[in-house]
């Protein structure tokens, strides 16, 4: 005897059923695991000018919100690095900027450039201080 009989429509009504949800299923588990890669251009160490100069690089449009930064150079070195515009609309922005920006900040002064790693929880607000850092230091080199 066949599973799907004619005089059985509630059986193959679920077993269609079952087999649609198990393949969305599968579909929808079919998402990237990594976010795009993105392209920076690193420096590997700041220019070399004298005297002290401040520059503030582009706004990059992330996905939760704008995210710029402003450095400062004395001497051709990176004295100073500033988030001037970066996410804030909801509390869990701030929540993730209050521990990002510092750590941000904090490597970019030590690697001296914007080859910096991002900041576990602030993917995207990394990747805009990562491009606008890059963007201060190739105009303050030029």
């Amino acid at each position: 005897m066949h599973a799907l009989r004619k005089n059985r429509p509630l059986r193959r009504i679920v077993l269609a059923s079952a087999a649609t949800v198990s393949g969305m299923v599968m579909l929808l588990s079919l998402k990237p695991h990594s976010t795009p890669a993105v392209a920076v251009t690193t420096r590997s160490t700041a220019p070399a000018v004298t005297g002290t100069r401040t520059v503030t690089g582009d706004t990059v449009q992330t996905r939760w919100g704008p995210v710029q930064v402003r450095i400062t150079l004395k001497d051709g070195k990176l004295t100073e690095v500033t988030a001037v515009t970066y996410p804030t609309d909801n509390p869990r922005d701030q929540e993730i900027n209050s521990y990002a920006l510092p750590r941000l900040r904090s490597e970019a002064l030590q690697a001296q450039s914007a080859d910096i790693d991002t900041v576990s929880g602030a993917t995207y607000t990394s990747d805009g201080y990562r491009q606008s850092l890059q963007s201060a230091l190739d105009s303050a080199g030029g």
